[in-house]
């Protein structure tokens, strides 16, 4: 039965994030086995997890694609979404925590702050994410809980607050036992790192003023500093045997915020997950931040659509749940918005917009087929997969007929190929997988083409400045033409005219001089003119990537390549070696930390060398050496630019250009 929102009192969406293998999964499982969602908990090694619902995942025993389940906690439903730890999966972690009210960072007792882990903890901190930190497997071999608080403190930040004391880590009977709230190392601990954010604790301390030092004041007082993302309290335990995990459920409601249920604001949320069910129906994953959406409500959603909503399913213990309505706070799975994708805002204006915080995808592949004749069939599937992750950058030449994905690494492709063969019944290929590099302004460019000029057959002028921005940036457009100019009869108001400038020339920028996507540029539209009523939104969309790409080709462009930072760690005898093996592959090292038995290497490295060093690193170093690596930044290439075939309609050559816009090729 839907249950009635007049019995939600707050909602709270929690994400669970880990470098892979940390547990986060098991930890999941253990939440909902302690909340008494789940009779048994399951297991990630024999495929019976809650949230790894996917064939592929059981069969991988990886997380794939985020998933939601919720439990209660007191007063509070949580939405717990559990998110894939392997980085060629970053995307779906990307897209959920655009819809966190907090997190838990998992870490592993024995492997420690690992490079995914510092990853997420970047992210988390940026977008000010209150985080709770489980230090899972304190029960294995080799687990050192104080050796990972330090490393906590020196990789990831000072500003921890371990909320209890392990007992025999590193034995079938570890244990946690939380501090009392009295207890004076906690009272120490408590004082000493929340002073660092709070004068009036440093004052009262100073003046010995026993009132803001007291239990209550003190754990009150890390409870408002942990929802403001300014410390993070660090738990222990083991997922597997439930040791610590009470404690850390009990600390959701009293350490991250929660959403009260209300209905009475205008409408807001976001798309932050899509999929199909088994009968093709597609089903957007909705969190609300305010007011309410009912079943068959005419939903405004993503650019100018609207849909009516058909179904909605919210999120309680026991799974999602046919319900009239889903309010403030909740998460839940909306049917019939046919047209919606990930990252589209639903109702009134989002309060909260998605980043993208991780590097994008380095590699770009073809794929085919293996029978020609499954061309349509397969464009059709991936196109659902791009629903379900936009990153993959679907794209298609049409000359050739070929089709290209942007793509995190050979994991991911596997499961591209896996989910193709068994979900559409496809066998496919993939192609010249190369590395993806950018394109950005050298200098400074500009063209025009005029309203009834010999050679521009649209009728409307368009005129645009190109020129660098800073690193980073994207592509900021600016429109700086007079009102008078624009085509109010068209575009009905000035900021729709500047949404769809905007959008013509992003489209236009993912292809650049050398076909790689511009970024980091500045782009002024400087002149604008139409006849009225002769002027359509075809002219400015078709006229566009004409004059910018001849603005672009006078302002000229560097290639540019991802840079990897890495770290090896390898036997301090096979020193030498790692050495000539990072020289191959154009890896930058920098000054090594040397022990008796080990050497660890920190440094610089192209994406498009990585493969190598990773195939013979464990050649190299007698099978111990091992490689952490996360995205850094794109440099220029050095020596002749690399090239990537244009897909679009070549508006680099005029005449090729204007034959396709018009039909005829």
């Amino acid at each position: 039965m839907p249950r009635d929102h007049a019995q939600l009192v707050k909602s709270q969406s929690l994400g669970i994030l880990a470098h892979v293998d940390a547990g986060k999964t098991s930890l999941s499982e253990a939440l909902l086995h302690e909340a008494g969602v789940l009779e048994k908990v399951g297991s990630v090694d024999e495929g019976t997890t809650q949230t790894d619902s996917l064939a592929l995942e059981r069969q991988r025993g990886i997380t794939i694609r985020a998933a939601v389940v919720a439990f209660s906690v007191k007063d509070v439903t949580v939405n717990l979404i559990d998110t894939p730890g392997h980085p060629d999966f970053i995307a779906e972690v990307n897209r959920s925590l655009a819809v966190l009210d907090g997190a838990v960072l998992v870490v592993s007792a024995v492997e420690g702050v690992q490079s995914q882990t510092i990853v997420l903890m970047r992210a988390l901190r940026r977008l000010a994410i209150p985080t709770l930190i489980f230090v899972n497997k304190i029960d294995r071999a080799g687990a050192d809980p104080d050796l990972v608080l330090n490393r906590i403190r020196e990789r990831l930040t000072p500003a921890v607050v371990p909320m209890g004391v392990t007992h025999a880590a590193g034995t079938r009977d570890a244990s946690f036992v939380p501090f009392d709230r009295a207890d004076e190392r906690f009272v120490d601990v408590l004082v000493d790192t929340l002073s660092d954010h709070d004068e009036s604790l440093l004052e009262a301390v100073v003046d010995e003023r026993p009132g803001p030092m007291t239990p209550g004041a003190l754990y009150a007082n890390l409870a408002a500093q942990t929802r403001r993302g300014q410390v993070f309290p660090v738990f222990f335990g083991s997922a597997i045997t439930g040791t610590g995990v009470g404690p850390l459920m009990a600390a959701l409601p009293e350490l991250l915020p929660a959403v009260p249920a209300d209905s009475g604001e205008p409408a807001s949320g976001l798309v932050f997950k899509v999929e199909r069910e088994r009968q093709g129906d597609k089903v957007a994953y909705v969190r609300m931040f305010s007011g309410a959406v009912h079943r068959r409500q005419r939903l405004p959603f993503g650019a100018g659509n609207e849909a009516s909503v058909t179904s909605v399913k919210t999120f309680q213990p026991g799974g999602a749940v046919d319900s009239s309505s889903v309010v403030a706070g909740q998460i839940a799975k909306l049917s019939g918005l046919t047209g919606a994708r990930v990252g589209d805002p639903v109702g009134t204006t989002l309060s909260r917009p998605t980043v993208d915080l991780f590097a994008p995808p380095t590699l770009d592949t073809a794929v085919a087929p293996c029978d020609p004749a499954q061309k349509a069939a397969l464009h059709a599937a991936l196109t659902q997969l791009a629903e379900q992750d936009p990153f993959i950058n679907l794209r298609q030449d049409d000359s050739r007929q070929e089709l290209f994905l942007s793509l995190y690494g050979e994991v991911q492709k596997e499961v591209i190929e896996q989910t193709l063969a068994a979900d559409f019944g496809l066998r496919i290929e993939f192609r010249e997988t190369t590395t993806i590099c950018v394109e950005r302004p050298t200098g400074s460019g500009s063209a025009v083409e005029r309203l009834g000029g010999a050679d521009n057959p649209f009728p409307a002028t368009v005129g645009i400045t190109v020129a660098p921005g800073a690193v980073g940036s994207g592509t900021d457009f600016r429109l700086a033409v007079d009102v008078s100019a624009i085509p109010l009869f068209v575009y009905k108001t000035v900021d729709a005219f500047r949404e769809a400038m905007a959008r013509y020339v992003a489209e236009t920028l993912q292809q650049g001089l050398a076909g790689w996507q511009v970024t980091d540029c500045i782009v002024t539209m400087d002149d604008c003119a139409y006849t009225a009523p002769g002027t359509s939104a075809s002219d400015f969309r078709k006229l566009t990537p004409l004059v910018l790409m001849d603005a672009l080709r006078r302002a000229g462009t560097v290639v540019c390549e991802p840079i990897h930072r890495f770290h090896v760690e390898a036997p301090a005898d096979t020193f030498s070696a790692v050495l000539r093996l990072l020289a191959q592959h154009r890896a930058i090292p920098e000054a090594p930390l040397m022990s008796d038995t080990w050497v660890s290497v920190r440094g610089s490295i192209p994406a498009a060398e990585v493969t190598g060093v990773q195939i013979q690193l464990p050649g190299r170093t007698h099978g111990e050496g091992v490689i952490e690596l996360q995205f850094d930044r794109y440099d220029p290439v050095t020596g002749p630019a690399p090239t990537r075939r244009r897909s679009d309609k070549n508006p680099l050559n005029r005449k090729e250009y204007l034959l396709r816009v018009s039909g005829r090729i």
